[in-house]
């Protein structure tokens, strides 16, 4: 965590944005502790609470999007062919798209509050086919709450 930090203190919205957008593509990053220290930063005024909230946001919807797309362009065939060394052959696939028809809204709001199931939605997300208006709507969404409370909680806990 303290490269993190130090990458942070030096070069400040950028690593913010990458670090977000690479941790929704499921690259093991501490989101939470990030969003937390840049409102932190926010606080002492070195970086501002709203350009943080905006930058984190942005980048995780990119990464988001880039999962989406991912999964969108795999798709089933990937799992009918892979799915078994993954763990999820064509009857969970099957389940998990029925479930997430009816739930998957709901679930990508809250998602990226449950660390694993927060990678995984954007790539399910695309191969489920669910429209891209539909997903953009609720996972931006969830999105900019996930980053709006985790840095403010940094901002007012700083102190």
């Amino acid at each position: 965590m303290d490269f993190i930090t130090a990458y942070i203190n030096q070069y400040g919205y950028v690593v913010l944005f990458l670090a977000l957008m690479l941790e929704l593509l499921a690259l093991p990053l501490p989101g939470e502790l990030l969003m937390g220290y840049a409102g932190v930063l926010a606080f002492q005024g070195h970086l501002s609470w709203v350009g943080s909230i905006l930058v984190a946001g942005t980048g995780s919807m990119v990464g988001m999007t880039i999962a989406y797309g991912v999964g969108y362009k795999l798709g089933t065939p990937f799992f009918d062919k892979y799915g078994k060394t993954l763990h999820m052959g064509p009857e969970r696939i099957e389940r998990m798209s029925k479930w997430f028809s009816i739930h998957g809204n709901k679930l990508l709001i809250i998602a990226y509050f449950l660390p694993v199931i927060r990678h995984i939605t954007g790539y399910f997300s695309g191969i489920t086919r669910l429209p891209f208006r539909t997903y953009a709507l609720y996972a931006y969404s969830g999105s900019f709450l996930w980053v709006t409370t985790f840095i403010t909680l940094g901002k007012l806990l700083g102190p």
